[in-house]
């Protein structure tokens, strides 16, 4: 088991930037992939970034070049650096952590970008 509480959101101006952090309860290092998805009302959740445990890492495309998924195996904490923010990004962002057979999700925290 773990647990996962994500922090960093909040209200933002359209280009601005903010970075969400998830701590997570245990150690990270042998999980798998983690990673950030978003929800906005009336959408499914989506992929927005991961990063396995060997460093690789995957991008939603309307995020490439926007967003930075990075990981502290030593702080147990996964980073999402977010730049260039659009009002679209506006959603619900959900931390990850995904092993061989399971899989955990944060509370997650709320992003609004105003126009």
């Amino acid at each position: 088991q773990v647990q996962l509480v994500e922090s960093g959101g909040g209200l933002v101006q359209a280009g601005g930037s903010l970075r969400l952090s998830c701590a997570a309860s245990r150690s990270i290092f042998s999980i798998s992939v983690m990673g950030w998805y978003r929800q906005s009302p009336g959408k499914q959740r989506e992929l927005v970034a991961t990063m396995s445990s060997g460093g690789d890492t995957n991008y939603a495309d309307p995020v490439k070049g926007r967003f930075t998924v990075s990981r502290d195996n030593r702080k147990n904490t996964v980073y999402l650096q977010m730049n260039s923010l659009k009002p679209e990004y506006t959603a619900i962002y959900y931390c990850n952590a995904r092993s061989m057979a399971s899989s955990y999700w944060g509370q997650g925290t709320q992003v609004t970008v105003s126009s």
